[in-house]
């Protein structure tokens, strides 16, 4: 590594910022007034020589504390698992169920209520084609192989899946006979299958509504769309139906490393003494790999927000597709929409596999690793943005907006890898998108590492089929009425907007991993997720939840520990001598 040429580069944006060569990275250390400086000097210390960046430069007067849960018990003091897999968004969840494939034995923690709360709750479940990505990055190995797993995948574990394709438009003719060949070759050389060109006659076929001003696009047959917490629930529930064990309100908070091996890992439960640590924290993912003797690079947190439409729109997009980046474009709304786009994948309008529509999202450097509030600003670069491509958007379609906090290392790969500097971490970091098509093969590597090292073998009884209700509202009229015949409780409906039933919150409530939250059984089978956003519905979840677990409705949170929903009566019987009014 040229760490002079490096520090040049980095010096010319920071002239304060030390730079040093540490373990095979470049360090970087001072105090700066401004995050945009700070991010800006991680990625002009990149170099590919190196191990990664370790940007420790501090924010002036800057300080985030993590959200951990308050409980504090011994429930984990003294365990031994084989392996330990720190997080639960759906690359932990995946390596939870590939490792119950194994004879060991697997826990998994999470410092919040439940699995996939994070950015694996927080994002538009694409599943990438790949066709933004470079040769030789570990996301394109992991992208194209965790695709072609998807459809099975989703079988198995009763999730919805749908091919509905990635759509790239160009405005211009120069876009479609140089831009558009250019594309296909990159798409041929990557190994990005079931990519053609599409004429604006051939395009109308299969869009219902494509831009006028579109000239021809680059079509991606390859790509699809899931439910991105359902899928993340469902490998935790399969894992668990497998024998691994899910510790939730966990927080991991420091670890005896001795001689390059992790001796104990304490968390607020107790302390845990695995033979092989899994670090799939996400956003935290860094500081753990801190924990661990094991750090190579740094998570610079990105958040992106996106839309919900109305289920009414749902006829406005078949395939996901995004504006080229050379349509036409106000010079206003450029200017408003670059600050709030920044890094992304450039967005676009997708039909999800729930039936609504989502737009965007955008991306935004910030220090925040867990700040995912939305502003009016972003929600309106959004849709000027993608209004050139998708002239109906409204304001008055939008039922909900949500942000999401991306994992992202300054090099823009992910980290997946045994340990460096200590022999029994094995490091899932940096699964940033498009991590959610990547989890599924990145755990089938990590799996087959586990079981090199422990010697472990495959379980002979192994299940990869979930057990799970199907969709009572997608059922035919003889269907659900069979279920309706074994339980009542199926024909009792409980949120109008998804047509979900009292049974299947009552199923969600008896799952391997339930959660006894209004978000969590939201999460689950989508109560709340309609256009009155839970106004009529909720009430009623309350009571299911507290008759089902036996206690008062004032117990029941809306999700989040402290998200009170009921403190008390407001009205009060009246008394008449012995007797209630």
């Amino acid at each position: 590594m040229n760490l002079n040429a490096v520090a040049k580069k980095v010096h010319k944006i920071a002239p304060s910022v030390k730079v040093e060569e540490y373990r095979g990275c470049v360090r970087l250390s001072g105090e700066l007034d401004s995050w945009d400086l700070i991010y800006r000097c991680g990625v002009a210390a990149v170099s590919g020589k190196s191990l990664g960046v370790l940007n420790d430069i501090r924010l002036k007067g800057f300080s985030e504390e993590m959200k951990k849960p308050s409980v504090r018990d011994t429930a984990l003091e003294g365990r031994k698992p084989d392996v330990l897999v720190v997080g639960g968004g759906i690359t932990g969840c995946a390596l939870a169920r590939e490792l119950s494939r194994l004879d060991i034995s697997v826990l998994l923690v999470d410092k919040a209520n439940d699995v996939g709360t994070g950015a694996s709750s927080r994002n538009d479940g694409c599943i990438h084609p790949g066709i933004d990505l470079h040769r030789g990055q570990l996301k394109l190995h992991y992208v194209l192989r965790g695709n072609a797993m998807y459809e099975n995948l989703c079988k198995e574990l009763g999730c919805d899946f749908e091919r509905w394709a990635q759509t790239f438009m160009f405005s211009t003719k120069w876009e479609r006979y140089i831009i558009a060949p250019l594309m296909l070759l990159k798409g041929k050389l990557l190994g990005v299958p079931d990519m053609s060109f599409k004429t604006p006659a051939e395009m109308r076929k299969i869009e219902p509504h494509p831009p006028k001003w579109l000239t021809g696009a680059v079509y991606m047959a390859s790509a699809g769309v899931v439910s991105p917490y359902k899928v993340t629930i469902a490998l935790a529930e399969n894992a668990v139906e497998n024998g691994a064990e899910v510790s939730l309100n966990t927080v991991v908070e420091s670890m005896d490393v001795q001689g390059g091996v992790i001796r104990a890992v304490h968390t607020n439960r107790g302390t845990v003494y695995p033979r092989i640590v899994v670090n799939a924290a996400g956003a935290y993912s860094d500081v753990i790999a801190e924990m661990a003797g094991d750090r190579t690079f740094t998570i610079h947190p990105r958040k992106g927000t996106d839309l919900i439409l109305d289920k009414k729109k749902a006829y406005y997009a078949i395939s996901s597709f995004a504006r080229s980046y050379f349509a036409p474009l106000p010079k206003e709304a450029r200017e408003q929409t670059h600050a709030a786009v920044g890094h992304t994948k450039g967005g676009g309008v997708m039909r999800t596999v729930d039936g609504n529509i989502l737009v965007g999202p955008n991306a935004v450097e910030q220090p925040y690793r867990e700040d995912t509030t939305t502003n009016l600003d972003d929600v309106m670069a959004i849709i000027r943005k993608q209004k050139v491509a998708a002239e109906e958007l409204s304001t008055a379609d939008i039922i909900t907006y949500f942000a999401g906090v991306r994992a992202a290392t300054y090099e823009e790969d992910f980290v997946v890898r045994k340990g460096i500097f200590t022999k029994n971490v094995i490091e899932a970091a940096g699964i940033q998108s498009p991590g959610i098509t990547a989890a599924p093969a990145i755990a089938c590597d990590v799996r087959d590492w586990v079981k090199d090292m422990l010697g472990a073998k495959m379980k002979k009884d192994f299940n990869p089929v979930r057990k799970h209700t199907p969709k009572l509202a997608e059922l035919s009229e003889a269907e659900r009425g069979e279920y309706v015949k074994r339980n009542p409780a199926y024909g009792e409906i409980v949120c109008r907007c998804e047509e979900v039933s009292k049974g299947e919150i009552i199923d969600a409530l008896e799952s391997p991993l339930k959660v006894c939250t209004v978000d969590g059984i939201k999460r689950r089978v989508r109560p709340g997720m309609g256009r009155c956003q839970g106004g009529f519905c909720s009430p009623l979840v309350v009571k299911i939840i507290a008759e089902h677990e036996g206690i008062a409705p004032e117990d029941v949170l809306k999700g989040d520990e402290g998200s009170v929903i009921l403190y008390g009566n407001t009205k009060k019987a009246a008394e008449v001598g012995n007797e209630k009014l």
